[in-house]
């Protein structure tokens, strides 16, 4: 049984905590499940709940693109877990979607029957497309400042691109690449090189070549990243006289040949960075590597906002067209 990767984080609320003031998102990740719950009162969200937990999903995935009985147990295990931080939370509050793994899995209606049975809610898996809104929407609503960004969230089996303005999406991607299954594509005996790095790298780059053009025409004001494998390397780099929660390209470089310094998967072991993410963690360093030279970037800054906050500040807006 795996331990959670993020214990409970409890916010106290004194306010009134009927169930239609209550909300909660599940993100059925393909690295990662994160469950939020929040109380909804004057126009704000105060978290009453967050975890995580690393399932490794898009690990199950067989060669006939099947999920192994292994990670589904990993899952409802994590589940089960998740499902008594829901009291309070009224069906019609809760939203729980499912993302790359689930969308390539073809034994994908066993997970949910079981998923829905054991949360008893209805459990969606939803198109790249709308991953990439929901998670520019978190985003959006984490920043206080305006102007055009382009927001990048490097996932456990997919990768989204958006540009957008204050909380509208101009233009919205998702590719089939995340640090999980990159890892099992690139780097499946462990073994961590110049050569296997510029490897990953490449493929990144040539899934990214059509996007190259009508994204730089469009243009941003400033890179964000969310999510885990941006939010790690940050965090790493922080650790080594880095800007907190900035990250450089110069600081990239010097990341990217530390972690081809330690040889292999295994030894991977960096300051700021939690073991249970060392494996995956190089294959996401050459996604955002390849990210960094695709789009020319300089910088980018973590933004603290996802896809489980998106799916929330959405039900909140649907809340509000409905009453209008």
């Amino acid at each position: 049984m795996n331990s959670p990767t993020e214990r409970p984080q409890l916010v106290s609320d004194a306010s009134d905590t009927c169930q239609a003031q209550r909300l909660a998102a599940i993100d059925l990740g393909s690295n990662s499940f994160h469950l939020l719950v929040a109380h909804h009162q004057d126009d704000r969200l105060a978290v009453v709940a967050r975890l995580g937990e690393k399932v490794q999903l898009a690990a199950g995935l067989d060669a006939t693109n099947c999920l192994d009985e292994a990670s589904m147990q990993r899952a409802m295990a994590c589940l089960s877990r998740f499902a008594p931080l829901l009291d309070g939370v009224a069906a019609d509050r809760l939203r729980v979607v499912g993302t790359s793994a689930l969308r390539t899995a073809r034994n994908r209606r066993s997970f949910i029957t079981r998923a829905e049975a054991l949360l008893g809610c209805r459990v969606e898996v939803i198109p790249g497309q709308e991953e990439a809104r929901l998670i520019y929407l978190g985003a959006a609503h984490a920043l206080a400042e305006s102007g055009r960004r382009l927001v990048v969230d490097i996932g456990g089996g997919s990768t989204e691109f958006i540009v957008g303005e204050q909380l509208e999406p101009l233009m919205l991607e998702s590719l089939d690449i995340g640090c999980v299954t990159h890892t099992q594509r690139h780097f499946t005996d462990g073994q961590l090189s110049e050569a296997r790095m510029r490897q990953a790298e490449a493929d990144v780059l040539a899934r990214l070549a059509p996007l190259q053009a009508s994204y730089r025409e469009l243009g941003w004001d400033e890179a964000l990243g969310s999510s885990g494998t941006i939010k790690a390397a940050a965090s790493v780099l922080a650790t080594s006289g880095g800007t907190p929660g900035e990250i450089s390209r110069s600081g990239l470089l010097e990341l990217r040949q530390r972690l081809i310094d330690c040889g292999h998967l295994d030894r991977v072991a960096l300051e700021g960075l939690k073991p249970d993410r060392a494996r995956i963690f190089p294959a996401g360093v050459a996604i955002l590597g390849a990210i960094f030279e695709a789009f020319e970037l300089t910088t980018m800054r973590y933004a603290d906002g996802a896809l489980r906050e998106g799916v929330l500040h959405d039900m909140l807006a649907r809340d509000i067209s409905r009453r209008y």
